[in-house]
């Protein structure tokens, strides 16, 4: 079973709860990064702390907040803090180079705010993957799926303001910028879509990604965004906003690679299901089978480790912003094995 963890205090205590309780998936996290690293980006794991080295000056100057979270995680785990910060910035350090394949989906309708994805990712990580809630002060409360160690990915919090996440592959690298994932921290600590994404534009990010932002009001926005540039996506007519693994708007003077095949097919495929629900939105059940889809197998928006694909979906999470709720499928979503239950 996945571990799910309840951390409060400060953001020391946070973070010491989170590596105490998670150590061991921690310590999963840290082996499976270092294999992947040497293996993808030639880097041995004393390169990749010395390249964490320069974000860990960069996060205890600028976001003190989340440097102590970071080290009471170290602490906790029994690890060197730049073991911590080098999870927390494995986008930034891979230069986006994994093929870790993403579908996301936005949907309001009458009734409800969806937002949803498949998280696609190595099977070996699988194992590493818990469950947080965090409460602090002066922010919302955050329930979020993630990687042992990690502080920030995808869920939702109690002012009904989600988040999910797509990997992108435009090369580049800022360390005067924030982090991928502290990113997603802050839209989880945000009061509303919009302020979300102010506070991200007001840092600028450090790598590539998309992110898709929603909230209970049924503002949403597919924040695309580079280590110079930012791009928005809106609702369509159906109040829909889709996305896989490669940009959607024009980024001027930067190439995005196409990286991967299926992203493309992954995009149109889930744009064409959501179309036999024109007037009339989804059901939650209907919603949530969207993501069961396996056309295009084994790169499909339900993906499997089988070759030519590296990855599969190690779990599906369908929020329903409106009602503050969340429910989220361990494995495959036509192979569930374990449900969890989210709500405020």
């Amino acid at each position: 079973m996945v571990k799910t963890i309840e951390c409060a205090g400060t953001p020391y205590q946070i973070g010491f709860t989170h590596g105490s309780e998670a150590a061991g998936e921690i310590v999963g996290s840290i082996a499976f990064y270092t294999d992947l690293f040497m293996k993808y980006s030639k880097k041995t794991w004393p390169e990749v702390q010395e390249v964490a080295r320069s974000f860990d000056l960069e996060i205890r100057a600028k976001w003190p907040r989340y440097h102590a979270e970071l080290q009471g995680i170290a602490d906790g785990s029994k690890h060197d803090i730049l073991d911590i910060v080098a999870i927390n910035v494995r986008t930034e350090i891979a230069f986006g180079l994994f093929s870790d394949g993403c579908t996301s989906l936005f949907w309001e309708t009458p009734e409800h705010v969806f937002l949803g994805q498949n998280w696609d990712w190595m099977e070996e990580q699988k194992a590493n993957i818990i469950v947080l809630t965090i409460k602090q002060e002066s922010f919302p409360a955050i329930k979020m799926v993630t990687e042992g160690g990690i502080i920030g990915k995808i869920g939702i919090n109690s002012a009904g303001v989600g988040v999910c996440l797509n990997a992108i592959r435009t090369k580049g690298l800022d360390v005067s910028r924030m982090p991928v994932h502290l990113g997603l921290r802050s839209v989880l600590e945000s009061s509303s879509a919009k302020e979300a994404v102010a506070k991200l534009e007001g840092v600028g990010m450090a790598a590539s990604a998309h992110m898709l932002i929603g909230d209970a009001s049924g503002e949403a926005v597919g924040l695309e965004f580079t280590k110079s540039t930012f791009a928005k996506l809106k609702k369509d007519d159906l109040g829909t906003i889709v996305h896989s693994n490669h940009l959607l708007v024009d980024h001027a003077g930067l190439k995005d690679p196409a990286w991967m095949k299926d992203s493309l097919e992954r995009f149109q495929r889930m744009t064409a299901l959501t179309q036999k629900y024109v007037g009339k939105g989804p059901s939650l059940e209907e919603f949530s089978a969207l993501f069961q889809d396996e056309s295009g197998y084994p790169g499909a928006i339900c993906r499997a480790q089988v070759a030519p694909s590296t990855s599969a979906t190690l779990f599906n999470i369908v929020m329903d912003l409106k009602s503050k709720t969340a429910i989220v499928k361990l494995g495959r979503p036509t192979a569930v094995e374990e449900t969890i239950f989210m709500r405020f």
